[in-house]
């Protein structure tokens, strides 16, 4: 059965409220898909890249099991979401606080990189649901200030971030606590590659496994397409042409090092852009400040690194540009992630040089669509573009080159056998017949 509006999902009259003053009232790929299983129970492995309406597609169905199942007094938590940055525990805290507000349900958060509080007198009082970064969690299980019994379902959001950042070992002592839970929901932007399977066949129990490419629907919101740059002043000029358009009211630009951050930020300074940035090293009220910096409307602009960016979820973001392309697909579609969000239409552009056409070649593959150029006539490159029948491919020369290479290579590679005199000075003598010398021997 096709899943169309929320109310045939079953769900509490306070939750379907909730979701209609959100104005939100057809669920979305993954959500159709995610939450019937998830509300008989089973252990669901999703993937769905952000933007796509992945935190309610686990929030929903915990928040009706509680609601189902009231316990008799108040006690520990007994749903625990973990995710890869504090950002994102903010994040998807707060919208569970607002999916639940016509409920007595509960919600905290246990983050690092705020002050210390003691955690043992807000866990002395009820708490329903708690979202934790693993770091924090792990410290209060140590100092027994977390009870891991009460948990009954374990949710892990951003699973391949978490991967990707060595969170691995941490995660599997934090469902070894929590072995008495009942159910396991893992979600991840992607499930290619062999770590997300390798962990994910440990720590579930007979999944539902749900690839929720998002509906065409839901990627058309956001409209894709690049510029060719000759270099990195030219497209410097670009971003700059582009970011002063009418259209860019409020936009992320991804860079991939974090000298480049800084670097950029003093060009689009020096242009009259104000920016705000995030960068890996960046204190956690500094970063706080940068992103209030951007939902306040002081600035537009919000230069960032992919680390920095992890999880960021900031309202009605009408651009994203990769200033850099980045290196590998899923990391393309958490960065263009950041708009289209909410139903809203978004755009995302990338300014790419030569170097970056097999990256530009990789993303079109994995999307499967081809990314339309587009120029600006003051702006318009004036190097050559790379054939486009070889869509990043190389060239036959090259191709070529590389073959004659590697035959060198081979050929140094053998190794010199030593050919003594003595092997060589008798070849092409006849030899003396062996009965010969037996008959002089006798």
């Amino acid at each position: 059965m096709t899943v169309t509006t929320f109310s045939e999902l079953e769900l509490d009259e306070s939750l379907l409220r909730a979701l209609q003053e959100k104005g939100f009232t057809r669920p979305t790929a993954i959500q159709a898909a995610a939450i019937p299983p998830a509300l008989e129970g089973r252990d669901v492995l999703g993937s769905a890249p952000t933007g796509t309406g992945k935190t309610a597609a686990y929030l929903l169905p915990v928040l009706q099991h509680l609601l189902d199942f009231p316990r008799k007094k108040s006690g520990p938590p007994r749903i625990l979401i973990v995710t890869p940055t504090r950002e994102l525990a903010m994040q998807v805290a707060d919208q569970a606080r607002d999916l639940a507000k016509h409920t007595h349900l509960d919600i905290a958060t246990i983050t690092g990189g705020v002050a210390f509080m003691n955690h043992a007198e807000v866990f002395s009082e009820n708490q329903d649901v708690v979202v934790a970064t693993t770091g924090r969690l792990l410290q209060y299980i140590k100092e027994e200030n977390f009870d891991c019994r009460a948990v009954e379902t374990l949710i892990l959001d951003e699973a391949d971030r978490m991967l990707d950042m060595g969170f691995a070992q941490d995660i599997e002592t934090i469902a070894a606590e929590t072995r008495w839970r009942k159910q396991t929901l893992l979600f991840s932007a992607t499930l290619e590659g062999d770590a997300i399977k390798d962990f994910s066949e440990r720590l579930l129990n007979d999944p539902e496994e749900i690839e929720a490419d998002p509906a065409r629907r839901e990627r058309k919101k956001i409209l894709q397409w690049y510029y060719r740059a000759d270099d990195i002043k030219h497209k410097t000029a670009l971003l700059i042409h582009l970011l002063k358009q009418p259209e860019v009211t409020r936009s992320v630009v991804f860079v991939r090092k974090r000298e480049r951050v800084h670097e950029l930020c003093g060009w689009l300074r020096e242009a009259g852009i104000n920016t705000s940035y995030l960068e890996g090293e960046l204190e956690q009220f500094k970063r706080n400040e940068a992103i209030k910096r951007v939902v306040d409307g002081r600035v537009n602009v919000l230069v960032a690194t992919d680390v920095a960016a992890r999880g960021i979820d900031i309202d009605d973001v009408s651009h994203v540009f990769n200033f850099d392309m980045p290196l590998t697909s899923d990391t393309y579609l958490h960065r263009i992630g950041r708009t289209g969000r909410a139903g809203k239409k978004g755009i995302a552009i990338s300014l790419v040089e030569a170097h970056d056409n097999l990256l530009l070649g990789k993303v079109t593959r994995y999307i499967k669509e081809p990314l339309k150029s587009r120029t600006i006539d003051e702006l318009r490159p004036t190097t050559r573009p790379p054939s486009e029948k070889l869509n990043g491919k190389p060239s036959k020369k090259v191709l070529a080159k590389r073959k004659e290479k590697k035959e060198n290579e081979q050929k140094e590679a053998k190794p010199r056998v030593k050919e003594r005199h003595r092997n060589t000075k008798n070849i092409g003598k006849r030899r003396k017949p062996t009965a010969a010398k037996t008959d002089s021997a006798e």
